[in-house]
């Protein structure tokens, strides 16, 4: 069972910036594909970004290119979302998520076995 923990979302002005971070208790961190969703009330849960391939390639949702990076930390088993340059439509609760296989469908919620509790964002105008 892998588990993750996120940290990091907050309150920020449209134009700030956050740094989330999720942190997993899976040992063989590298066989595990990860990646960030975010979800508002009604909605169905959006891809953010996610490593879709082994070796640390990024994708990105089209709302948040040039704006959102992913990241790793594969000593401390971590990833890391940093989002730059907020706006008031990225206020979502993010959650952090793991699946034991890469591949194509990165961007599909559904292909992901374990989630994080979620980190709210909220970015006021």
């Amino acid at each position: 069972q892998v588990q993750l923990v996120e940290s990091g979302g907050g309150l920020v002005q449209a134009g700030g910036s956050l740094r989330l971070s999720c942190a997993t208790s899976e040992l063989t961190f590298s066989d595990i594909a990860m990646g960030w969703f975010r979800q508002t009330p009604g909605k169905e849960r959006d891809f953010v970004a996610a490593f879709g391939w082994v070796g640390d390639r990024a994708y990105y949702g089209d709302s948040v290119k040039g704006r959102f990076t992913l990241s790793r930390d594969n000593a401390k088993n971590m990833i890391y979302l940093q989002m730059n340059d907020l706006k008031p439509e990225d206020t979502a609760v993010y959650y952090c998520a793991a699946r034991r296989y890469y591949g194509t469908t990165y961007y599909s919620a559904s292909t992901y076995a374990y989630w994080g509790q979620g980190t709210q964002v909220t970015v006021s105008t």
